[in-house]
């Protein structure tokens, strides 16, 4: 990583996301407390089922969240040798392995990961999976994996109906196999914890995700629609993230409507990061959190904003579930998880149609080890009207990244690509406002 890159600070414009970046400190301080006083913590990846832990009150850290502070504290070059140094591969999963390699560190961020005793992940490929096994060879954590499945047909189309019509949409087998698997470690969770499930708190944790993802819509629909965008990427990503890793909470459902109501305050003022803005540029992959301030040198030199990540859009269409049964509802909310935002046709129409809803002129794709769908993403955007660079990175591995070769490289793209694109849209939208 660049000299350039380190230290380059992000810039934040609203309060929620400075509000809850205070907010996980002391609930990251609470939680090791918990740990000391001897409640069992467990670890839990972004696509499994936290809801079942938190009607269960047994607290969690989310995997992904951990590896981005990691990240975000210049750690992952190290860690990623700490795992090479015990014979572990350090060029697989590295996203997903910075937290089990925090755990061989003399000196963590935040002071390191309370000890734990529990690990939730879906198994998405096999190197998945081994990762989260170590965890039981290393630290002893009992490790209860849901499998993945894939679907028999596929419905391009799936934000349309996935709310009500998740069963069908996404198949009774899959749902049945995802129910039973989340059935078996409910049990498990009580046998070991002593905690009882109760279904009606288990309802009441389902209401307020409901709830905290409308609000997160109504802020995507209220940004898409708005220029110069009112907040970039840099303020959506923790304001909605860490409330995210708190769903079924009322203070990540209050946080979310927050997150709203500054936004909304930015439009009704003409509020902007960018008042001079003249590209719309989304960001598709994880956040490159070692380097959050590389975002705002294009809006700096060339009109472009990035507004659009996939943590608010995803929010917005991709966990929202009505149903009678509780735990059934939520075997329908993560058993296609993987597909909206990786799998081919259900992720690629995803992007391209919030591409076209955003007014996207470019599409920046960070593509590392890890390229599931990737092709195809690229594919549908271009095809949408949307020009798409695809770099190299990793958001779990700084050690390659050089930021002034790739600002050179969007740069670039930019004035080859995206500037008539935006020049037209511009047109366009003046000629018909």
């Amino acid at each position: 990583m660049t000299a350039d890159a380190i230290g380059r600070r992000n810039r934040m414009v609203l309060p929620s996301a400075s509000a809850a970046t205070a907010y996980q400190r002391q609930w990251f301080a609470d939680l090791k407390q918990r740990a000391a006083d001897g409640d069992p913590v467990a670890l839990v990846n972004a696509d499994a089922p936290q809801e079942i832990l938190r009607a269960l009150d047994i607290p969690y850290v989310v995997n992904q969240w951990w590896a981005s502070v990691c990240a975000a504290k210049q750690k992952s070059g190290r860690y990623l040798r700490l795992l090479a140094d015990r014979g572990y591969p350090a060029d697989q999963e590295a996203y997903n392995t910075l937290a089990l390699a925090s755990t061989f560190d003399e000196d963590p961020p935040w002071g390191g990961l309370p000890p734990i005793s529990l690990v939730l992940a879906e198994t998405t490929g096999d190197a998945l999976r081994k990762v989260f096994e170590v965890w039981e060879r290393e630290h002893g954590a009992v490790f209860l994996p849901f499998e993945r499945t894939i679907a028999n047909h596929q419905d391009p189309r799936w934000w349309e109906r996935i709310e009500d019509d998740w069963e069908a949409l996404i198949g009774t087998a899959r749902i049945d196999l995802m129910t039973a698997e989340l059935t078996g470690a409910v049990k498990h969770l009580e046998m070991v914890t002593g905690r009882v499930f109760d279904e009606e708190r288990f309802r009441e944790v389902m209401a307020l995700v409901n709830e905290q993802q409308l609000w997160n819509r109504a802020a995507r629909d209220l940004i898409a629609r708005t220029s110069p965008a009112p907040i970039t990427i840099s303020d959506s990503i923790p304001s909605v993230m860490i409330p995210q890793w708190h769903r079924g909470t009322v203070w990540a459902r209050d946080a979310a409507r927050t997150f709203y109501h500054e936004v909304r305050d930015r439009v009704d003022t003409g509020a902007a990061p960018c008042p001079d803005e003249r590209i719309r540029l989304m960001w598709v992959g994880t956040g490159l959190w070692f380097d959050m301030g590389f975002y705002t040198w294009f809006q700096e030199v060339y009109g472009a904003v990035f507004v659009w990540s996939m943590y608010l859009a995803i929010a917005a269409d991709g966990y929202i579930r009505h149903g009678d049964d509780p735990l059934r509802t939520l075997a329908g909310r993560f058993a296609a998880f993987p597909d909206m935002i990786n799998a081919p046709p259900w992720a690629a129409e995803w992007y391209a149609k919030e591409a076209v809803h955003n007014r996207i002129d470019g599409a920046v794709h960070m593509a590392g080890t890890d390229r599931r769908g990737t092709y195809f993403v690229n594919r549908a955007l271009e095809a949408a009207g949307v020009p798409v660079l695809q770099i190299g990175g990793d958001s779990g591995d700084s050690r390659g990244w050089d930021a002034q070769a790739v600002q050179a490289e969007v740069s670039e793209f930019i004035q080859t690509r995206v500037e008539p694109v935006a020049a037209r849209r511009r047109a366009q939208e003046k000629g018909t406002g």
